[in-house]
C-alpha cells in the first residue's frame, strides 16, 4: 500500500482540527461576541485568551499598552494582582516595564508582579498555572513571534484553563504570519500619531492605536476601532479620522510623577 503523499496529510489533519473546532466547548470559548454602545469599544469580561498582534518588534509597546489597558478594568478587590511573564533575555533585550509609566495610565505598580522564565516551555507552564490563581486579574505574556511549543493543543489548553476560571490572558505577539490558535480572540494593533497636546503642540498628547479584531465576532460587523486612552479608559475614535482633524487630547496635566524606575516592581526569577 502506497504511503500518503504530503498533501494528503495535510487534509487529514485540517479534518482533524475542523473537528476540534466544531466541539461546542471549544466553539463557545473561542468566538465571543463583542458588543459595545454606538460603536464604542466593548468592555470584555474575563476568562477570555487574546492574542495581540504587532506587525515588527519595534511596535511591541502598543501592544503591550492595550493588553494592560484592558487589564486594568479586570482587576477588583478580590483579584488586584497583574502578572507579567517575560523571559529572562528578552528582559535583557527589551527592559522591564516602566514604574511610573505604569502609574500615569492608571496601574499601581505594586499591583504587577513579574515572572521571568528561562524558556518558552517554561513560560507556558507558568501561564497555565497562574490561570488558576484567584487572586490575578489577568496574565500578560511576551510570547513574540511564532515559537514551536505555542503549538494549536497548547493554545486550547490556555483557552479552556481561562474560561474555567475567569483569569484572562494576553498573548503579546509580532509578525505578520498567523499559525491555528484556540484564542477567543486576535488582535492587530498598530500605533498611531497621537493627539495633539492641550498646552504645547509639539508635545505628544494622548496615545492611540489602530485596532483590527482578526478573530472573534462583533455586533453590527464592527472590526475596527480608532483607541485613544484617557484618564479612565479606553475612548473610541472615528476609526478613519484624518490627522489633520484631530482634537486636542482634552485631559489635564498629569499629576506629577515620583522619578524612581522599576524598583516597586516585585519580581520572581
Amino acid at each position: 500500500m502506497q504511503a500518503p503523499n504530503r498533501q494528503q496529510r495535510l487534509a487529514a489533519l485540517r479534518d482533524v482540527i475542523a473537528n476540534i473546532e466544531r466541539k461546542p466547548a471549544l466553539l463557545q470559548a473561542r468566538a465571543p461576541l463583542l458588543s459595545g454602545a454606538d460603536g464604542a469599544f466593548p468592555a470584555l469580561p474575563g476568562g477570555l485568551v487574546q492574542e495581540v498582534f504587532t506587525d515588527t518588534m519595534r511596535d511591541g509597546g502598543a501592544g503591550l499598552a492595550f493588553a494592560l489597558g484592558q487589564s486594568r478594568a479586570l482587576l477588583t478587590p478580590r483579584r488586584p494582582l497583574l502578572l507579567f511573564l517575560q523571559l529572562t533575555e528578552d528582559g535583557r533585550f527589551f527592559g522591564l516595564p516602566y514604574g511610573p509609566g505604569l502609574a500615569h495610565f492608571g496601574l499601581d505598580p505594586a499591583q504587577m508582579v513579574l515572572v521571568r522564565p528561562k524558556d518558552m516551555s517554561q513560560l507556558l507552564w507558568a501561564a497555565e498555572e497562574a490561570l488558576g490563581c484567584t487572586a490575578l486579574g489577568a496574565v500578560v505574556a511576551e510570547i513574540g513571534a511564532m515559537p514551536a511549543s505555542l503549538d494549536f493543543t497548547a493554545s486550547r489548553r490556555l483557552s479552556l484553563r481561562a474560561a474555567e476560571t475567569g483569569t484572562s490572558l494576553f498573548l503579546l505577539r509580532y509578525g505578520r504570519a498567523r499559525e491555528a490558535s484556540a484564542a477567543h480572540l486576535r488582535w492587530h494593533v498598530s500605533p498611531q500619531r497621537s493627539a495633539r497636546h492641550r498646552h504645547d503642540s509639539g508635545a505628544p498628547g494622548a496615545a492611540r492605536w489602530l485596532l483590527l479584531l482578526e478573530r472573534g465576532v462583533a455586533l453590527q460587523n464592527q472590526s475596527e476601532w480608532l483607541l485613544e486612552w484617557r484618564e479612565n479608559g479606553f475612548a473610541t475614535l472615528p476609526p478613519r479620522l484624518r490627522q489633520s482633524e484631530w482634537p486636542g487630547a482634552g485631559a489635564a496635566l498629569p499629576r506629577p510623577l515620583p522619578a524612581s524606575l522599576a524598583d516597586r516592581l516585585s519580581q520572581t526569577a
